[in-house]
């Protein structure tokens, strides 16, 4: 959103609230090809709340700034990054990365294997509170150190000599190349760190870069930011653009209006947009792995509303109200994907058989729209709660750059329960995204909007965000059936590619069963792009914009 910290689609592998914070790219135009500036104008939905990676919960718009021992090419594939060579042991548990000679911070610090190790250690530490650190599971040690059970010096990367970093796994992680593109596995400059303190990362200044870009002109509430070619990354040569400047635009009507006048060079469309432009030849598409979903607050404070939102009949019950076919159609907008389950369409294919996973998971009659069976369950809820009547709050945000939609979404829930379920009551809640998420976070909410876009081409990881203790699992779900089929795909099956797979869809058929979320639609964005803007790449998971070979022609 991605998810820039709130969208998990501009920022990627983040829990949002709504529908899509999404990062627009935008080219700026000139009368002449001879006289363009390497410069784009990008409008950014939301503003970036921190450029700490430890502390980071996106990475969309960052992935530019901060590299790690592979950065994310085209297709989701690991491409070259700090690493100049890696080397893995035959039973797939110890990784050496060499680091190229010529890595180096923005500040022109050389990047060393400690800066990687001080790095990790610094976000898995418990005082860090990295919502992502459930990403380094697998790493040895990683779990007991997230738990508590031990320090972050025991974490299994270690420094051999200045450029020889060597990372142990408890065991094989099929996705580990990719997971190392992930900027959250950055190196960081302790110096830097340590000289600025509380104040890391809180400016543009207070901190230092490893990737195509660096950061200036951001000073924690900007409106406006600008990325600057990084004359210090190792593969300058390559980056062509000089400057990508960053404008929070609030709507999409202001930004088609800043398009149509040649101020910006790619505008993101809403729905109600997409029918008068998709036959114009600046017409694209980006997919994103992103589904949106219903979260459930199982730990409510609220004892009655406890007993509703932890009962299955009554999720069972949301989810057949639905009329995923209609949202998708009249609300979310042209090229919208009808989920099968928690898991993004197009998103990983089987080793054995190379169906899409999405085919795999789906569950008969879990995300069917069928009113006379909604009633049934919340009758049987009502029984099996003893409450008759009850009034929940949907929450969602109110900034998100798709606000019609998201508006939309909350309304027809609200409508429909109001039509077919007597007793229920929605109410809906909305405010501006940063509050909304902090409530999401402290569990001070009933029912919320939310989403999450894979951090990687990999099913696992939609799945871990709904194991027990995973940062992002606000709702508080918790299925020791669950639990154990994501260990055995996480641990004991990690070398066997067809068991996994497996065991990953025997998971997400439970989360279907119980509807620990209840996933409304996945998301395609539609977009006008100049035909003067090249180069982006853009990817479905991970992080979705990449603009180090980026030009304008």
């Amino acid at each position: 959103m991605h998810k820039q910290s709130w969208a998990r689609l501009a920022a990627t592998g983040t829990l949002v609230l709504a529908t899509a914070l999404v990062l627009a790219a935008c080219g700026s135009s000139s009368s002449s090809s001879s006289s363009k500036k390497q410069e784009l104008n990008l409008a950014a939905s939301a503003q970036l709340d921190t450029i700490d990676i430890s502390k980071s919960t996106g990475y969309g718009q960052t992935g530019n700034v901060y590299e790690s021992f592979y950065r994310l090419g085209k297709d989701g594939k690991a491409t070259a990054g700090l690493a100049k060579s890696a080397t893995v042991s035959a039973d797939g548990k110890t990784y050496t990365f060499k680091i190229r000679p010529n890595a180096k911070f923005s500040n022109g610090d050389t990047i060393t294997a400690q800066s990687f190790v001080y790095s990790w250690r610094r976000t898995i530490d418990s005082k860090t509170t990295s919502p992502y650190s459930y990403l380094f599971s697998g790493i040895k040690n990683a779990d007991d150190i997230i738990a508590g059970k031990k320090s972050p010096d025991t974490l299994g990367i270690s420094a051999k000599g200045k450029d020889t970093v060597v990372v142990q796994l408890d065991q094989p992680i099929a996705y580990f190349k990719v997971l190392m593109a992930y900027p959250l596995f950055s190196p960081q400059d302790q110096k830097v760190v340590e000289k600025y303190g509380k104040k890391y990362g809180t400016k543009a200044e207070y901190s230092v870069y490893t990737g195509p870009f660096k950061i200036s002109k951001w000073n924690g509430t900007s409106n406006k930011w600008t990325f600057v070619k990084n004359k210090d990354y190792w593969d300058a040569k390559k980056v062509k653009l000089q400057k990508i400047n960053y404008t929070v635009v609030g709507d999409a009507g202001t930004s088609l209006d800043l398009y149509q006048t040649g101020k910006v060079d790619l505008t993101q469309l809403e729905a109600t947009q997409v029918d008068n432009y998709v036959h114009n030849k600046e017409y694209k598409i980006y997919p994103y792995s992103y589904v949106s979903f219903l979260e459930y607050n199982r730990a409510n404070s609220d004892a009655n509303k406890k007993k509703v939102l932890s009962n299955t009949h009554f999720r069972q019950a949301i989810s057949a109200l639905v009329n995923r076919k209609q949202l998708a159609k009249k609300v979310v907008g042209q090229g919208t994907v009808i989920p099968t389950g928690l898991v993004s369409t197009s998103l990983a294919s089987s080793p054995k058989t190379g169906k899409d996973f999405s085919k795999d998971q789906a569950v008969s009659g879990t995300m069917d729209y069928d009113v006379q069976q909604a009633k049934k369950d919340w009758a049987e809820a009502q029984k099996e709660t003893g409450v008759k009547d009850i009034t929940l709050t949907v929450l969602a945000p109110s900034d998100n750059g798709s606000d019609k939609a998201t508006q939309q979404v909350v309304q027809y829930l609200k409508a429909q329960a109001a039509k077919y379920l007597p007793g229920l009551t929605l109410k809906i809640q909305t405010m501006p995204s940063q509050a909304a998420q902090q409530n999401e976070q402290n569990g001070n909410f009933d029912i919320v909007l939310a989403g999450w876009g894979a951090d990687f081409n990999d099913p696992i990881s939609f799945l871990q965000i709904l194991q027990k203790d995973a940062s992002y699992n606000y709702g508080k779900y918790d299925s020791a059936e669950y639990e154990a089929l994501v260990k055995k795909a996480s641990v004991t099956d990690a070398n066997d590619p067809t068991k996994r797979w497996q065991d990953m869809i025997d998971a997400s058929h439970v989360l279907m069963k119980d509807q620990a979320v209840t996933p409304l639609y996945q998301s395609v964005y539609s977009y006008l792009q100049k035909s003067d803007v090249h180069g982006i790449i853009h990817n479905t998971a991970g992080t979705q914009w990449s603009y180090k070979y980026a030009y304008i022609k």
